[in-house]
């Protein structure tokens, strides 16, 4: 994924009047703008511009029956950005993981030294 394109996801679903969007249409399948409008709270001015984001991030795509233009998930991209979101966890779980053990393995050193370490320690002559 491109550095534009993950961008793009992060922020279509950051935001929770997006993800109540998404939630809708995940529950009731290809819906207008207007019909969403009326389940959320918030205007379909707004809507419109929520499932404009979400259509440019590729997570909605809209196609048009007689007048009215019907917007539905993409389920592939859905479950793709949901094991990117998966990764990023996993990622972050790693991170976390080694800062624990970093943490850890002061405060044993610490234990067994007597010591401090940080500011004091530096500031002693």
């Amino acid at each position: 994924m491109t550095t534009q394109a993950g961008d793009e996801l992060w922020s279509a679903i950051g935001d929770p009047s997006r993800r109540e969007v998404i939630d809708l249409l995940t529950g009731h399948g290809p819906a207008s703008a207007s019909w969403l409008a009326g389940r959320v709270p918030f205007s379909r001015q707004a809507v419109a511009k929520h499932l404009a984001v979400l259509e440019r991030a590729g997570l909605v795509a809209r196609r048009k029956e007689g007048r009215e233009v019907l917007y539905r998930i993409d389920a592939a991209r859905l479950e793709a950005a949901t094991r990117e979101m998966a990764e990023v966890a996993a990622q972050w779980d790693r991170r976390l993981r080694a800062v624990k053990r970093l943490a850890e393995a002061a405060y044993e050193h610490q234990r067994k030294t007597g010591t401090e370490t940080g500011a004091s320690e530096r500031d002693t002559p």
